[in-house]
């Protein structure tokens, strides 16, 4: 997995900026998660890093691109475009402190390193939607042939159901 560790020392006061722009940040754990996406344009974060002391950073940057990823009804490939903004604080986690995460501030010797790899990573996902849809009118697959409902109507025939049901059919609830 690509690793990205900024050591807070090196980092004025009043901050510095940064920009990331290679790609392995993100396609590397495409293949490592299993994510049905592939590249579309260039995903670049620009970040402003502050220390907060010795152990602690304010991070705060912006991510822009897009990724192709499959329509979650008709699991047709477009271009989903990624532009999220983002106000992190990070710090080093006390000792009981979550232990069951990965730490994204860690202590190298004496100098705390901020994991900019995994902050990247997190922004990517949150900023993919929950039910990734090609348009807002996806119709989707027909269920029964799995036609492309986008592109017409299919030509399977449609079961209408439990005849025994049939007079509820018509029925308004008020």
């Amino acid at each position: 997995m690509f690793e990205l560790w900024i050591p807070l020392n090196d980092i004025p006061a009043d901050g510095r900026d940064f920009s990331f722009s290679d790609q392995l940040v993100w396609r590397d754990r495409w293949k490592d998660f299993g994510l049905r996406v592939s590249p579309g344009r260039d995903l670049v974060a620009t970040v402003r890093i502050q220390p907060q002391g010795d152990q602690a950073a304010l991070v705060r940057g912006r991510l822009a691109g897009s990724v192709t990823v499959p329509c979650d009804r008709c699991a047709a490939e477009f271009e989903c475009v990624i532009d999220t903004e983002f106000d992190l604080f990070e710090e080093l986690p006390k000792d009981s402190e979550d232990e069951g995460e990965e730490a994204r501030v860690r202590l190298a010797g004496e100098i705390a390193e901020l994991d900019m790899a995994a902050i990247l990573w997190e922004e990517f996902v949150l900023a993919l939607p929950m039910k990734p849809l090609c348009s807002k009118d996806c119709k989707g697959l027909c269920p029964g042939c799995g036609a492309d409902l986008n592109k017409g109507e299919c030509i399977c025939d449609r079961e209408e159901g439990d005849p025994r049901l049939a007079v509820f059919r018509n029925m308004k609830i008020k």
